[in-house]
């Protein structure tokens, strides 16, 4: 065997290494062109370029991961080939696992019996465009609502179908229109119910001015007309006043405190009320600090307390209230649980409208306003019915 067939050989079992190296993307080598090697010298710009290229889709898939991992909007994107009909997942956000509590699957049938209903609605859209509503109940907790839209997404050997998955409470839907009707409705009737008297009363007041002569019982009778007049203009004050406390809350002024503190300083101002109504308080608070409005926070656990206090008015005996601070997902939560009647289940969706109240001295903005100041705070107010009564949840960033 000639030198020149063993060169020969030699350099093209490099520029095969190289060209294999490429196919298999190990760019580990760092292979050098030679001169009057042409063959070589061509493997190793491929080489190199490919390197390149391999190197910006990285750095663009970490740009995007991040983009991805960081939206609060859940997303989830579903793969197979064109000629297959079994789904598996091509990417899954950390949103989406932690709205709908569950880990991240290669396969996409495994969600079935841990999603059921989210998986059934994406299976009717036989992943193909489309956008519905969805209301889900997460380990026991109230249900909440949430848009889901899917994407097709067809090449030539692979279909993608894009899910995403966002809660109402962050996008104007139905149920907020629902609410504003509600509150209009309610503000009609209350000052119709105020302002129609009165104006009678006006009118009436009006005619005796213009008499010639008033007597002794004209003059009692614009008294008590008058009298009316003030005691109905209070009202519509006081319900002024009300609306005014929701539709103006002010923007918190945050601060770091000990919010354990903060449940034991309001829990004092209920201490007599307590004892009189022979409630029995149970506590679990653990100590966190919390960065957020002190004052706000406590007006909160007040309206909660308060709620609990009356919810065990029909009860004689063995009246407790259980209030708990814990962490869950890195998220602060403080529940407030009694054990009286609960809340009907008819009015469960309405309790968080302004001015609903069954109470008859009620004045319906407790925890409308509750639930105004955790949302003020990136938080929110739940409320789930219990076996033994209710339990209103706090969760705080």
């Amino acid at each position: 065997m000639s030198y020149g067939y063993f060169l020969i050989t030699t350099k093209i079992k490099e520029t095969e290494k190289i060209i294999t190296s490429v196919l298999q993307k190990d760019f580990s080598l760092f292979p050098k062109e030679e001169p009057l090697d042409e063959l070589k010298n061509t493997a190793v710009k491929l080489y190199y370029q490919s390197k390149e290229e391999q190197y910006q889709l990285y750095s663009y898939k970490n740009l995007y991961d991040t983009i991805l991992n960081k939206l609060e909007i859940g997303l989830i994107i579903l793969q197979k080939n064109t000629t297959e009909n079994k789904w598996k997942i091509f990417y899954c956000n950390p949103s989406f696992m932690n709205i709908l509590k569950v880990p991240k699957y290669h396969e996409w049938s495994f969600y079935e019996e841990k999603i059921p209903e989210f998986y059934q609605l994406i299976e009717k859209t036989e992943y193909q465009d489309s956008q519905d509503f969805i209301d889900i109940s997460i380990q026991e907790s109230s249900k909440q609502s949430y848009s889901i839209r899917t994407s097709r997404i067809t090449t030539p050997q692979i279909d993608f179908c894009v899910i995403s998955l966002e809660s109402i409470q962050k996008i104007i839907d139905k149920k907020e229109k629902q609410a504003w009707n509600n509150l209009m409705k309610v503000i009609s009737h209350e000052l119709l119910n105020t302002l129609t008297p009165i104006n009678s009363l006006v009118h009436n007041l009006e005619y005796l001015a213009e008499q010639e002569e008033i007597d002794h019982e004209d003059q009692n009778e614009m008294k008590d007309s008058l009298k009316i007049i003030n005691s109905k203009s209070q009202q519509l004050l006081h319900f002024i006043d009300s609306y005014r406390q929701v539709a103006e809350l002010p923007k918190p002024k945050k601060n770091r405190f000990n919010l354990k503190k903060a449940v034991e300083n309001v829990l004092k101002i209920f201490e007599t009320e307590f004892k009189n109504n022979n409630i029995e308080v149970g506590l679990q608070l653990k100590d966190f600090y919390l960065n957020a409005d002190e004052k706000m926070i406590e007006r909160v656990l007040v309206n909660l307390i308060t709620n609990a206090i009356l919810a065990l008015q029909s009860k004689t005996d063995h009246k407790k209230i259980y209030i708990e601070i814990l962490e869950i997902n890195n998220r602060i939560l403080m529940k407030v649980e009694d054990n009286g009647a609960g809340i009907d289940e008819k009015i469960a969706d309405k309790i968080f409208l302004p001015f609903f109240t069954t109470r008859p001295n009620g004045s319906g903005i407790g925890l409308t306003l509750a639930k105004s100041i955790m949302e003020a705070h990136q938080g929110y107010l739940t409320y789930r019915k219990t076996e033994k009564g209710s339990c209103f949840e706090a969760w705080m960033v």
